[in-house]
């Protein structure tokens, strides 16, 4: 479904690949002006060349989410280029699956990227939207790591929980002007993210059977949901945080 985003502006985070990249091209296809952050500059370039092929309109900025200077200067770049900001996913994240999350440097990176940088794109992207005075929409990558716990991911697992601490904390603080501040929370969606662990032997047979709906998801499952709640469709719905798994934690 595309929406009418005639005229808005949206960043996404991560954007260069995966989900991030599925919605900065869904954004752009309903009409959203879209900057694209990430840390892979060839991936983000090639990312706006995609959606320039079909008459989007999309730049790049190499942002590392977790450095507070990196992300003010995301939002002055978005400003400059498009004049304003409507739409923020928060969707850059780390998540390594071939590590000993036990380890203090891995922990650290963790929270670093998954949730101080969730936590400095609110802070610079609410400070813009307030600036604007006509509200806005958010929308955080979590997980369903969020939800429930994970005995083998402490740190990816502590982010995730933590992301939707902030979300739900910066809808309470932001509703009254309109701010409105979601999270998606995916199970195993097929993205290069992931893709080391679905490769290992039984992995992506285990995860499938674990599934109620037999299959992993896809990055474009999420990018509908991301483009739902940042539409006047769920205008009524803030401080949520949207499980799109599934059905892995119902049981």
């Amino acid at each position: 479904m595309r929406y009418p985003f005639d005229g808005k502006v949206a960043i996404v985070t991560g954007g260069a690949s995966g989900i991030g990249k599925e919605t900065a091209i869904q954004f752009a296809r309903s009409g959203a002006r879209v900057m694209i952050a990430d840390m892979n500059a060839g991936q983000g370039d090639a990312a706006v060349a995609e959606i320039a092929s079909f008459g989007g309109s999309a730049k790049f900025c190499k942002t590392d989410v977790a450095d507070s200077s990196q992300v003010q200067n995301l939002i002055a770049q978005t400003v400059a280029a498009f004049g304003r900001l409507d739409f923020a996913f928060n969707n850059a994240g780390v998540n390594d699956v071939m590590k000993d999350e036990w380890d203090e440097a891995v922990f650290a990176r963790a929270i670093s990227v998954n949730l101080t940088g969730v936590m400095l794109c609110m802070r610079f992207e609410i400070e813009q939207m307030l600036k604007q005075n006509d509200g806005g929409a958010i929308v955080n990558t979590a997980s369903i790591n969020g939800i429930v716990g994970n005995g083998r991911q402490p740190a990816y697992t502590a982010s995730k929980h933590g992301v939707i601490g902030l979300t739900r904390t910066a809808a309470l603080a932001h509703g009254r002007a309109n701010i409105r501040v979601n999270a998606v929370c995916p199970g195993v969606i097929e993205t290069p993210m992931s893709a080391q662990a679905l490769a290992l032997p039984g992995v992506a047979d285990m995860m499938e059977k674990m599934t109620p709906l037999g299959r992993t998801g896809k990055p474009r499952e999420i990018a509908s949901a991301v483009l739902w709640l940042c539409s006047e469709e769920s205008s009524f719905v803030t401080g949520h945080p949207l499980v799109i798994d599934g059905g892995v934690t119902v049981q």
